[in-house]
């Protein structure tokens, strides 16, 4: 920064401000001055471009203009947020000292720094989405993740084996911001991530890490949160931790603890899979049409959040999975859930309120929001403690009620606070008798006033005297010019108008020293009020926390209820047994979008006869649906909810891989083949016999022998190697073959019939192989023209009744090529049987047939 040189011969204020900046080169420094929030130099050259605001120049410093920009103040939430979309950081710069007293440049200093992880300001956040800031640390191969969510107070650390484990774990938690140490380059597409943060690599020292956590939360060790065997994750740990401190420029109260997560205790899905199951991102764009879309009709917040939450870590505890269906359950019963919804329906964001009031930044109307929401506890208890609802007891007891907290915040808040602090009329009267006692002598200056005014002008004879006051010049007395020789000799005069003339007496400069310094007081002491009502809060804040955790829980046990209600779903059952029985399975999200009534299926995966599935049918005829709904149906009834099907017993599962859909990686320069590949490969690695595997056309981005090949030995490999449960569909009709060569596999299609030139597509499966493609009418339904139609048709005949041979070194061989899933007619060999008279031929005859039929399939 080239201003920076001869700080000398810039004026008082931009020596004070290159100063500051020059601790935050690489962050915008938003400098307070006045009702503004003014950026120079090279920030306001960058802030008018990405802010559209106006580049203007103030003076001259150093012999040059000063580049400047501004924001209002009462404005900058709006600013900010554009700015934290884009990735960026900005340092907010007080000013600290009196404008009246101070003498040449106001006290000014960075206040908080702004930054995507670290945001906690209502304005600035998705209320249903978790904004993290996530920390990593490596070293050979071993990555060690810290998350956190500053606006809840969640810290959770996990560590991992292998870069396929790391993309899974990063797609999972979307960080806004992501810390990494310099000498490690991530991948894409974090390598282009707009929150990527390199911090140098001593940010990330294990032993630091653990002290400065352990001051952080009281204790001697870590030994209570079962992460001392994970010492990557606590470099990371201490690497943001300390971010966050840097950042927040104050204590963090509300963050007492760390939580581990641990990769066995949830089923694994990796981040094409959670593409392919289009959890929360939809490939339509709608956000209606995913998994979340329809599963979320969380009443607060913090419900939604969590139910997000549950959804991308579906778990494998079986009885804390029970412990949820179970609440779900009584919640059902007598429609207890809408009850409940009903109690909880408006209730504040009391988690990010929470965190704002631990950092000091809790604005008036957070607190009414968080009387509000304890002023319902009552109701909540009694609800979840009648008899029947046992399960819900521990819950119960979080959620206790708070009377003290609640009648503090009800006698020192006032119904309806102004949005912020700064100008006072927040203190409810009564709650402080010095502030009741400032604001009556501030409050009754206008009877006073016009009591003098009367006196006044009954001592003077002059009937039109006035008393008022302005910012300038303080309280007056003013009359005409004409009647100036008429005032009595104590006053003295303050102005001089065109008109009139404007005097102060002794009794009234009294009053205005008095009540001035009363408006100043009552508001000193009504920020000093609200400063220890927080410290107050803080001093309950386990509590609180505990009981925003258990409203947020029973807001997404009830919404989980509500959706199997409103969409007719079922409890599942989980078994120990390997295998998954599905009896009349629906696809959640499908089913909500279709104008036509969705055609259920079963399903039956086991260990020996039925562990993998060949599907087979057209394309349109349900076989992405059927493979997408079963892994739906197991993921919901592993976040605890009912599920789609009439029945569904499920055991136990430790992974979901799919390999679904065509696209390619243009960040990567991987070709459409190459996902393919990469995302098979990850399957044929990392699939262990409880898996479940959906795989939706392999091999179809190369030549016809090289991915009919490939498919084949994938699909081998699964059934006899990994012995993964498999859903395998494919339109390579010479894998409906697999089950005469490799036990445990089984054919079934879904079936389409034609009428006329039109073709009704059943979406029902079936056992045994399909017997049709239907290519050509599906591409008649896609709006390909008739005349193409026709002439592919015709092209289809030929090449049915002729071979196509290709000259190989040694040997002709012939080949004929799939150009749909199954040909309309039998292949030559076939036909060629079928005509044989085998009861007339000689055995000479026979074994010259033989012969010749084994030169038309060209071996």
């Amino acid at each position: 920064m080239r201003c920076l040189d001869n700080l000398d011969q810039h004026t008082p204020m931009m020596r004070q401000y290159l100063r500051i900046k020059a601790d935050y080169p690489d962050t915008l420094l938003f400098y307070r001055m006045g009702d503004f929030y003014e950026l120079f130099y090279e920030d306001a050259h960058r802030a008018a471009k990405l802010l559209n605001i106006t580049l203007t120049t103030r003076g001259q410093s150093a012999g040059a203009p000063i580049p400047m920009a501004g924001v209002p103040f009462h404005a900058v939430e709006g600013y900010l947020a554009k700015l934290v979309k884009l990735g960026l950081s900005v340092a907010i710069c007080e000013q600290l000292g009196d404008p009246a007293t101070s003498k040449g440049p106001m006290e000014r200093q960075v206040a908080r720094i702004v930054t995507p992880g670290t945001l906690t300001d209502e304005a600035l956040l998705d209320e249903r989405r978790d904004n993290l800031l996530v920390a990593l640390h490596h070293s050979k191969g071993t990555y060690g993740i810290a998350s956190l969510e500053l606006s809840g107070g969640r810290f959770t650390v996990t560590q991992l084996q292998g870069d396929i484990a790391l993309h899974s774990e990063l797609e999972r938690l979307r960080p806004a911001e992501l810390l990494v140490s310099e000498d490690f380059i991530p991948t894409p597409p974090w390598r282009q991530h707009p929150g990527l943060r390199p911090r140098a690599p001593w940010h990330f020292d294990t032993d630091s890490a653990i002290r400065a956590l352990c001051a952080q939360f009281g204790v001697r060790n870590l030994d209570g949160f079962g992460c001392t065997d994970q010492p990557m994750a606590l470099g990371a740990a201490g690497c943001l931790l300390q971010y966050v401190k840097d950042t927040q420029r104050g204590a963090l109260p509300h963050l007492t603890g760390l939580r581990v997560e641990r990769h066995e205790d949830s089923i694994v899905l990796d981040a094409a899979s959670r593409r392919h199951l289009e959890l929360e991102d939809s490939l339509s764009g709608r956000p209606e049409h995913t998994l979340l879309g329809v599963l979320d009709r969380c009443v607060t917040a913090m419900g939604a959040r969590l139910l997000r939450r549950w959804l991308h870590r579906p778990l494998r505890d079986r009885s804390a999975l029970s412990q949820r269906r179970g609440r779900v359950r009584y919640l059902l019963a007598d429609h207890g859930h809408d009850y409940l919804r009903g109690l909880l329906r408006g209730t504040g964001d009391v988690e990010r309120i929470l965190a704002r009031v631990a950092l000091k930044s809790a604005r008036p109307r957070d607190l009414v929001a968080l009387a509000d929401a304890l002023a319902r506890l009552p109701d909540v208890q009694a609800f979840l403690s009648r008899p029947e609802e046992s399960l819900l007891a521990d819950l119960a007891n979080r959620v206790g009620p708070q009377p003290e907290v609640h009648a503090l915040l009800q006698r020192a808040i006032i119904s309806n606070p102004p949005q912020v602090i700064r100008d006072g009329g927040v203190i409810a009267t009564g709650y402080d008798a010095e502030l009741d006692e400032l604001r009556n002598l501030s409050e009754h200056a206008d009877d006073y006033l016009v009591a003098l005014e009367a006196r006044e002008r009954q001592r003077t004879g002059i009937a039109n005297l006035k008393v008022g006051f302005n910012r300038v010049h303080g309280y007056y007395i003013e009359v005409t010019r004409a009647q100036s020789q008429a005032v009595p000799a104590d006053y003295l005069r303050r102005q001089t108008l065109k008109g009139a003339e404007r005097y102060i007496i002794p009794e009234l400069r009294e009053f205005e020293h008095k009540a001035l310094r009363a408006q100043e007081q009552a508001l000193a002491r009504e920020k000093l009020l609200y400063e220890g009502l927080l410290d107050q809060l803080i001093a309950r804040l386990p509590t609180l926390q505990a009981t925003a955790a258990a409203l947020a829980e029973l807001d997404v046990l009830a919404n989980l209820a509500e959706r199997a209600t409103a969409l007719r779903w079922n409890p599942p059952k989980l078994v120990d047994a390997p295998g998954i029985e599905i009896t009349a399975g629906r696809h959640p999200v499908v089913e909500q979008v279709l104008d036509e009534p969705f055609v259920p299926n079963d399903l039956r995966l086991e260990p020996e006869q039925r562990r993998m599935l060949v599907i087979t049918g057209p394309n349109l005829g349900g076989k992405s649906t059927f493979m997408r709904q079963t892994a739906l149906i197991v993921l919901l009834a592993h976040i605890g909810s009912y599920v789609p099907a009439q029945h569904a017993i499920i055991g136990p599962i430790d992974r979901i891989f799919t390999r679904i859909g065509a696209s390619d990686d243009l960040a990567t320069g991987r070709s459409t083949f190459m996902v393919e590949m990469s995302e098979a490969a990850n399957i044929l690695h990392n699939a262990t016999p409880y898996s479940l595997v959906l795989i939706d056309e392999i091999g179809r981005g190369t030549s016809t022998f090289d991915g009919l090949a490939l498919a084949w030995a994938c699909a081998a490999h699964l059934a006899s190697t990994v012995r993964a449960f498999t859903l395998f569909a494919t339109h390579y009709f010479e894998l409906t073959r697999l089950p005469d060569e490799q036990p445990g596999i089984a054919n079934v299609h879904l079936d389409a019939v034609e009428h006329g030139e039109t073709i009704v597509f059943l979406h029902q499966v079936q056992d045994g192989p399909a017997s049709r493609s239907y290519g050509l009418q599906v591409a008649a339904l896609a709006g390909v023209p008739p005349v193409v139609i026709q002439q592919a048709r015709q092209r289809l005949r030929l090449l049915e009744r002729q071979m196509v041979r290709r000259e190989l070194p040694g040997r002709a061989v012939a080949v004929s090529p799939q150009l749909s899933l199954f040909g309309e007619a039998s292949h030559p060999v076939v036909a060629a049987l079928a005509e044989l008279a085998i009861e007339q031929m000689t055995p000479e005859q026979a074994v010259a047939e033989l012969r010749r039929l084994k030169t038309l399939t060209g071996l």
